[in-house]
């Protein structure tokens, strides 16, 4: 485990905590190997019968670490293809809990991907959503390109994932991917009444509901695999290490 995670079991509910405040939640690749740990030990561990994915209270994460990130993929693309984010993504298409999402605050690239694998979302006022790829010169991850136009119709996804716009809480909530909104700092408390919620039904009535209504994992880990290599791909090209060196050019500036 990494000390920017924090996994605590509580009642039959598993939370899974992004503690990184000073970094915006920034995701390294030992918090990515620390969330799928907490998700694949849940998945036959009859004492966990719901997930939650929570930031804390006014940051739910500005995506990946880009420093950590650039670094962990300098050993090529393969290594990129089988880095622990992909590993991560894999850990939620295979996951059989419902997972409920807390986001108070920005909720930024995989930040928001990741939500469209979640069963049930919660959003504070203040909460927003980005996925900036193209702006970087990358391609969506984490079967976005699949799960967002199932979730929120053509053509919001293109104005997410094409032309990098983003979107509100309220907006969200129209558009079909935030279930409730609630006022910053009470995420993680509603959540945690969804999820006693969750818990009071029958255990395989939900799971055979749940299954039912959600895309295979089959098509979600290819479409996962896809993404990853186009991704890959993308890293090296001029338009990617141009964004690239301008991002940290700004970063070391300030």
């Amino acid at each position: 485990m990494t000390d920017h995670l924090i996994v605590t079991d509580e009642g039959e509910t598993r939370t899974i905590t992004l503690r990184r405040p000073e970094k915006k939640n920034a995701i390294t690749q030992a918090m990515y190997r620390g969330m799928s740990d907490a998700i694949d030990t849940a998945q036959n561990n009859p004492l966990v019968r719901c997930i939650i994915i929570t930031g804390g209270s006014g940051v739910f994460t500005a995506g990946n670490d880009l420093e950590d990130f650039l670094h962990a993929g300098n050993a090529g693309s393969e290594a990129a293809r089988t880095s622990a984010a992909t590993k991560f993504l894999y850990s939620l298409a295979h996951n059989v809990k419902p997972i409920i999402a807390a986001v108070d605050g920005v909720a930024i690239g995989i930040g928001t991907t990741m939500l469209f694998h979640c069963d049930y979302v919660l959003a504070s006022t203040t909460a927003t959503f980005s996925t900036p790829f193209i702006h970087l010169g990358l391609v969506p991850e984490g079967a976005s390109s699949l799960l967002m136009p199932q979730t929120i119709g053509y053509q919001r996804a293109f104005a997410m994932l094409v032309m990098g716009r983003s979107m509100t809480a309220a907006d969200a909530h129209i558009a079909g991917f935030v279930n409730t909104v609630v006022a910053p700092g009470h995420t993680e408390v509603e959540a945690h009444k969804v999820a006693r919620d969750i818990c009071r039904l029958p255990a395989e009535a939900v799971a055979i509901g749940r299954k039912l209504i959600r895309t295979a994992p089959d098509e979600l880990t290819r479409r996962i695999d896809q993404e990853s290599y186009l991704f890959a791909e993308r890293m090296t090209s001029e338009e990617a290490v141009g964004a690239f060196k301008a991002f940290l050019s700004r970063k070391k500036k300030k």
